[in-house]
């Protein structure tokens, strides 16, 4: 067994079910069924906070917009900042897809180009 104890065959099995999901909607059904109405709304906040320490937001308005404790928001961001690299992957396909989104809207002309720049 690995020496971090969550790296096991159980942990891989769940990340095998959730790559086996198809789009949002399906991971939304998954999600509901694997936790709690509230450890989602708690994720659903790390996931946020995530994206405004990525934005260099202050601390404190993270905490006050999430509710999260400013423990798990310096938790969050030194794993943002020092972890495994997963929260900078998602964050970076994430924006590469928006771009790409608004570029084809662009294209279809239904996005201006002020808004492209924006963030």
């Amino acid at each position: 067994m690995n020496k971090n104890g969550w790296d096991n065959q159980k942990t891989d099995n769940l990340a095998e079910a959730v790559l086996s999901l198809k789009n949002s909607a399906e991971m939304k059904k998954f999600l509901r069924d694997l936790l709690t109405e509230q450890e989602l709304v708690e994720f659903g906040n790390r996931w946020q906070a995530a994206n405004m320490l990525n934005e260099k937001i202050p601390y404190s308005k993270i905490e006050k917009e999430t509710g999260l404790s400013s423990t798990t928001v310096a938790r969050i961001s030194k794993w943002l900042k020092e972890g495994l690299g997963g929260y900078k992957l998602v964050l970076k396909r994430l924006s590469k897809n928006r771009v790409h989104h608004h570029l084809n809207k662009k294209m279809r002309g239904e996005v201006s180009a002020e808004k492209l720049h924006r963030p």
